[in-house]
């Protein structure tokens, strides 16, 4: 009898510390929240951090929030995540600038008990990931490009860094270029750096080397803006140019008559940064999710729809 009450009261005690340790799990206070972002100069990320310091808020009117630029450089994000977990802070809200290499430092600040919630590129090991299908907006951009030469052209693509997002939109045009046999890539193979005078020193090159370029493909929108000023500078005309974003300069750019920027697979910052910080939060607060990474389907933007478009400075 007296093992039987030993048991039961070790089963009681037990289960009084688990429903204890989940009533302060949903009581904790978010306090902090730090936030690397690729690069602070790109109104996509401005947008981001304006869409988790909005929900942020909304959970808590002092919570502390930090923003930083790891201005697409790796081993400065790494220090700004060591930087989050000295500081202690609850929630690290990561645009990851290389999507492998920053494994180790995700780690670590799991292991310190903060939750590391990835938008817009996944990061291995992140708590949660909220990011546009990639992928399909490589395909929607360069799809659009392959109708409007009717299937037959010279093409180029403009990377940019080694990001999951930049990838999946390489990765999603060039089968969309690979499957027309009538396409001819003449380059694949530059990187842009994910800015606009990264696109536009690279198109300078292709314009250089290729007199007979059709169409261009810049994995992000700054990219292919910078690849349109090069192309104006030299005195080419006619080519066409898509990109990924939606950007606010985007939505200039495709109302203006003889504009050779045509298309962009459009994003929605400010919404898919308020998702992941919601799912960390849930995290933080001992939740279990159903679904830890969110894709959100891109729509092409063209002069054509643009008055139906919600931009990235719309109110919310």
């Amino acid at each position: 009898m007296r093992i039987t009450k030993g048991l039961a009261t070790l089963a009681l005690s037990t289960a009084i510390g688990l429903g204890a340790g989940a009533a302060m799990a949903q009581d904790k206070k978010l306090e902090s929240i730090g936030i690397s972002v690729g690069l602070l100069g790109n109104p996509f990320f401005v947008a981001t951090i304006e869409g988790i310091e909005d929900r942020a808020r909304d959970i808590n009117p002092d919570v502390k929030i930090t923003s930083v630029s790891a201005d697409y450089d790796l081993n400065k994000q790494v220090s700004q995540i060591e930087n989050f977990i000295a500081a202690g802070v609850d929630i690290i809200m990561l645009n990851a600038v290389d999507d492998e290499a920053i494994a180790p430092a995700v780690m670590r600040a799991k292991q310190a008990g903060i939750v590391v919630a990835a938008f817009d590129v996944s990061a291995p090991g992140a708590d949660v990931t909220v990011m546009t299908d990639n992928i399909a907006a490589g395909r929607k951009a360069c799809e659009y490009i392959v109708d409007q030469l009717g299937g037959t052209g010279n093409v180029a693509i403009i990377k940019g860094p080694s990001s999951s997002s930049l990838n999946d939109r390489f990765d999603g045009c060039s089968e969309v270029f690979a499957a027309a046999d009538g396409i001819t890539v003449l380059s694949d193979d530059q990187n842009g750096q994910g800015s606009r005078d990264g696109g536009l020193q690279v198109m300078q090159g292709l314009l250089t080397r290729f007199d007979d370029i059709d169409a261009v493909f810049g994995a992000n929108d700054p990219m292919a803006l910078g690849a349109q000023l090069a192309a104006k500078q030299l005195g080419r005309d006619g080519i066409i140019i898509t990109g990924v974003d939606g950007a606010p300069d985007t939505e200039d750019s495709l109302a203006t008559e003889g504009s050779m920027m045509k298309a962009s697979a459009s994003q929605d910052p400010y919404t898919m940064a308020g998702q992941a910080l919601d799912l960390g939060y849930k995290l933080f607060k001992g939740e279990t999710l159903e679904e830890t990474t969110v894709l959100i389907e891109p729509k092409l933007i063209t002069a054509d729809n643009l008055d139906d478009y919600q931009g990235w400075t719309a109110k919310r």
